[in-house]
């Protein structure tokens, strides 16, 4: 791409060169969309390669791939042996191509590049391998479905199946599941992975047989004749047998009064993860810095407590905050006040550039009742979806909910969720490197959250009552990495989760299960609710180096940061600072020194 041509589609492009300071301008790409040729084509290869072999190797099901462009992402659930293994010869033909590259020769950006791609084709070997350990542990209970497979095979070169040896061996398979349901039920083996990847294989076989049966069935007279009733039955037959794994999976999950199940990840496992996200800290080491957050959080909520006329009962004064809730209707407009002074904060401090269209273009939408019960505060990206009550819900669910989504709550975080939080991040994303698939919650919910901190600390917050919204959404942010973390390491029940939410953090009730019902029963990672805070120090600790260093201005930094794309935080700072890189690149950036 030439130089003006970037400069007229892409955001931040030429300008950022022209207001970094001369002392970081090295590190930062002359060109606007890529640093080099070398890493973005093999990115982008690897991600259009992986893509294509998924649509090809899942079943043609609406939805699943098979017709037209679309399905089969690269982590695609468990598939079958021969995409499996397909899949594990493709990670090693682009691992021969990145090891051809010369890293001594890569600039800054394309080294950061080499060493996130090469450790993610590492994590895709990892599960590939996986995979297929775990179904080869549960191999004789879905050994059936090499039969199917087998059928897919010749239907994607459009063979003409033996219509009665297929409806002799559906009838047949029909029977065989049958009795390996009825094994099953007395089955004490297998844990909870084994299970989970049961559920993926059968409901992967009963994709791959919808996808024969639809390809042949009214075009093949002689498949239309015999086969539909077969295929009833093991249609039939193998839907049982996944209700069936389906009730193995919950007996072993443990439960409690509150209901909420989930599935914990375990220690050894919270460590490979920090590890590959880039943060050099153990979970206890976390929790700790979580335990210092909420202390020097316990200190200033006591302030704008006292400030407010209740002493040191800053419950009391949380209260009062929570009664300020707007009336049933008219909570849209409350946010659009609160966007409206956030964004011209951000413009009166010149903090960070926010392109017109981003700013034009954001929208609202009102949040259902049935996804407050997992997300009770407003969610943001491209629009903010605000939770407050509907006519369907009961008084004190109504109740709790506006109290829940107050105006201070709500000051403390509409920028979070809006410019420049998630809907910038979106927004830039999409016009700046876009060949990175870097993504991660410490950058995506760290970002948002450093903007926090950022506009706590230039006076954002007007009064005590703004203090203590902002307060309590950093004190849920602690309480996330501890209540998490204990979950995650078998050490707290969801019950004690919601529960600390309430006690410590001051949560109204419905809203703390919410909370927990989001954090462990939908699909986010472990790691995912302590990278807000955690994501957030790490911003803030690299702002103190550059920005409090005299390095770069706020904007600067800010700008320099959403130009460079998603990424581990760590990677960020090694490109700003001109770190030390080499291939086999180990974290190690200790970012956390509050007192």
């Amino acid at each position: 791409m030439k130089r003006h041509h970037a400069c007229i589609s892409l955001l931040f492009g030429c300008s950022l060169l022209l207001t970094v300071p001369q002392t970081t301008r090295a590190q930062v790409s002359k060109d606007a969309y890529v640093p080099c040729q070398e890493m973005p084509a093999l990115i982008q290869g690897f991600g259009t390669d992986s893509r294509t072999l998924n649509r090809f190797y899942s079943p043609a099901v609406t939805g699943r791939g098979g017709f037209g462009f679309g399905g089969g992402g690269a982590d695609a659930a468990a598939g079958s042996p021969e995409r499996n293994k397909r899949l594990q010869e493709l990670v090693t033909e682009y691992r021969k191509k990145l090891a051809a590259v010369n890293f001594k020769n890569l600039s800054q950006e394309c080294k950061v590049d080499y060493i996130l791609f090469k450790r993610d084709l590492q994590e895709r070997m990892t599960q590939l391998q996986s995979e297929a350990e775990e179904v080869g542990r549960i191999r004789p209970w879905i050994a059936f479905g090499d039969k199917v497979y087998a059928l897919e095979q010749k239907r994607r070169r459009g063979f003409q199946p033996d219509a009665e040896k297929v409806a002799s061996e559906w009838a047949a398979m029909a029977g065989e599941i049958k009795s390996l349901q009825a094994k099953l039920k007395d089955e004490k083996s297998f844990d909870a992975k084994s299970v989970a990847v049961a559920g993926e294989v059968l409901n992967n076989i009963k994709q791959t047989a919808q996808s024969v049966y639809d390809f042949y069935n009214g075009y093949d007279p002689m498949f239309s004749w015999w086969v539909p009733s077969s295929y009833k039955s093991f249609d039939e037959a193998v839907t049982a047998y996944a209700a069936a794994w389906k009730g193995k999976a919950t007996a072993l999950i443990p439960t409690d009064k509150s209901g909420i199940t989930g599935v914990q990840a375990g220690r050894e496992n919270l460590i490979r993860q920090l590890q590959r996200e880039m943060i050099p800290y153990t979970p206890e080491e976390l929790i700790d810095i979580a335990n210092k957050e909420f202390a020097w959080c316990d200190a200033e909520m006591l302030k704008a407590s006292r400030e407010m006329g209740f002493g040191d009962n800053w419950k009391a004064a949380l209260e009062k905050v929570k009664n300020t809730y707007v009336p049933a209707g008219k909570q849209p407009e409350a946010i659009y006040k609160l966007y409206t002074e956030s964004i011209d904060f951000l413009k009166k401090n010149n903090l960070i550039t926010v392109p017109p269209l981003a700013e034009e273009t954001w929208g609202m939408n009102m949040m259902s009742p049935d996804r407050q019960l997992v997300n009770p505060f407003f969610t943001g990206g491209a629009d903010i979806t605000i939770s407050y009550p509907t006519n369907t819900m009961g008084f004190e669910d109504r109740m709790m909910s506006m109290r829940g989504n107050n105006p201070h709550f709500s000051r403390a975080t509409v920028h979070h969720e809006l410019i420049a939080g998630h809907n910038l991040q979106q927004f830039v994303n999409q016009r700046n490197r876009t060949y990175r698939n870097f993504g991660t919650p410490f950058w995506t919910e760290g970002w948002s959250l450093y903007w926090e901190l950022i506009l706590w600390d230039l006076g954002f917050a007007k009064t005590p009552e703004d203090r203590i919204g902002m307060l309590f959404w950093h004190m849920h942010r602690c309480a996330r990495i501890i209540f998490s973390l204990n979950y995650h390491m078998g050490k707290w029940t969801p019950q004690q989760c919601v529960d600390f939410l309430v006690d410590r953090v001051g949560h109204e009730r419905a809203n703390a299960e919410g909370e927990v019902r989001r954090s462990f029963v939908g699909s986010y990672p472990p790691l995912y609710q302590l990278a807000y805070l955690t994501g957030g120090r790490q911003f803030y600790a690299l702002k103190k180096e550059l920005v409090d260093g005299g390095k770069m201005s706020y904007k600067q930094y800010h700008d320099a940061v959403m130009s460079l794309n998603a990424m581990p935080v760590e990677m960020i700072r090694a490109i700003l600072t001109n770190q030390p890189l080499t291939e086999d690149f180990k974290t190690s950036w200790r970012f956390y020194d509050k007192q």
